[in-house]
């Protein structure tokens, strides 16, 4: 009987991004309705942040340029039911930008 070697995975965040998608792929409509309205209201806040900000006018502007780029690119996604791996990375990277946005104007 022979026995395959198994390899450790020391790779977390690749195991757990890879789990995700898997999810996501399996239940796309759905959980891209949902995706829409959570990620639209987190550019939203993110958004507001940008606008109640203290900082030079023309960096606030473009960091509100991305943070709507972001948001409408995955909207877009959805629309134009792109393959699911484009849909959930533009997801990830809205989410991600908005987040960190909102983030660096809490700090």
């Amino acid at each position: 009987m022979a026995h395959s070697k198994t390899v450790p995975n020391t790779n977390g965040s690749k195991n757990i991004y890879r789990l995700m998608f898997n999810e996501f792929k399996k239940r796309q409509l759905g959980y891209s309705t949902i995706a829409i309205i959570a990620q639209s209201c987190l550019g939203s806040a993110a958004a507001m942040a940008l606008l109640m900000g203290g900082m030079d006018m023309v960096l606030k502007m473009i960091l509100l340029f991305f943070v709507t780029i972001f948001c409408m690119a995955f909207n877009g996604a959805v629309l134009a039911q792109l393959k699911p791996l484009t849909t959930f990375n533009l997801l990830i990277l809205s989410v991600v930008f908005s987040s960190l946005v909102i983030i660096a104007h809490i700090i």
